[in-house]
Formats: structure tokens, C-alpha cells, sequence
């Protein structure tokens, strides 16, 4: 199983953990990063994680999960055919940062694209054939 987590999957442990759900999806997270950690869940690393990372106003976050790029199966580039891509997909209503993360996704042939942005999950379930969920969704069906 190969999965795609944005930037706001990674971020998910460093957000408060006062809210419920926020909480939650910490949880699921770490227990993706447990099963990536296995090798039980192959996941895939691109440019556009890249260039969110150096985006980051929190200068330890960025070297918390920059690690993670050295053990992923596949590192996607961001080239003019998946900007294309991306825009195709902004059509379901994403944002341009997101349409590109989800054709990160697709261009590295994932069965899951992870985020914890409800702004996504409301819009977009499936795509081709990649699910796209929450992490916590993503755990259940573990």
C-alpha cells in the first residue's frame, strides 16, 4: 500500500491537542508514522512537501519532518505536466498548493492521499483511484 500525506498530515503533532479532533488525528498519525516505519505502508515524498517545509514560520518543525524524505519509496517532482495536472484537479474546488499535492499523489500511483484539511475531504473522496481521507479514517480501516 503506497500513501501521500500533505504538509498539514506532518504538521498534525505540532498543532494544540486541545480540540478533540485535532487530537485524534495526531493519534492516527503517529500510527501511520509507526507503519511507515515498518515498511508496512509505503509512502511517497515530493517537491511541493519540499517547498511548503521552507514556507514554515516555525523553524523547528520543518527540521521535525524534513527526516522523513529519506525513506520515502518515491520522490515526485514538481514539473509543468503535474502543474497542469494540478490545475486540472483545482476544478473540484481545491486550492492550487492542494491540487498539486493530489496529483503528487496520483503521478506516484498511491492508493491514499492523507490529510487532516476538511477543506479537501469534503470535496474530493476519490480520484482515480486513490482514496482520499483523514489519517483517522485511514487507521480504522487498517
Amino acid at each position: 500500500m503506497r500513501v501521500y500525506l500533505d504538509n498539514c498530515c506532518y504538521n498534525r503533532p505540532f498543532d494544540p491537542q486541545t480540540d478533540l479532533r485535532i487530537h485524534l488525528e495526531t493519534v492516527a498519525k503517529v500510527r501511520v508514522q509507526t507503519l511507515m516505519k515498518s515498511g508496512a505502508v509505503e509512502y511517497v515524498w515530493s517537491d511541493a512537501l519540499d517547498y511548503e517545509l521552507g514556507q514554515s514560520p516555525n523553524f523547528q518543525e520543518p527540521d521535525m519532518i524534513a527526516p522523513w524524505k529519506n525513506n520515502a519509496v518515491e520522490m515526485v517532482p514538481v514539473d509543468d505536466a503535474l502543474i497542469c495536472r494540478g490545475e486540472e484537479i483545482e476544478r473540484y474546488g481545491l486550492k492550487a498548493m492542494d491540487a498539486i499535492h493530489v496529483a503528487c499523489a496520483e503521478a506516484a500511483s498511491c492508493d491514499w492521499f492523507l490529510t487532516t484539511d476538511r477543506g479537501i475531504t469534503k470535496k474530493l473522496h476519490v480520484l482515480g483511484g486513490i482514496r482520499i481521507a483523514n489519517p483517522v479514517d485511514f487507521v480504522m480501516e487498517d
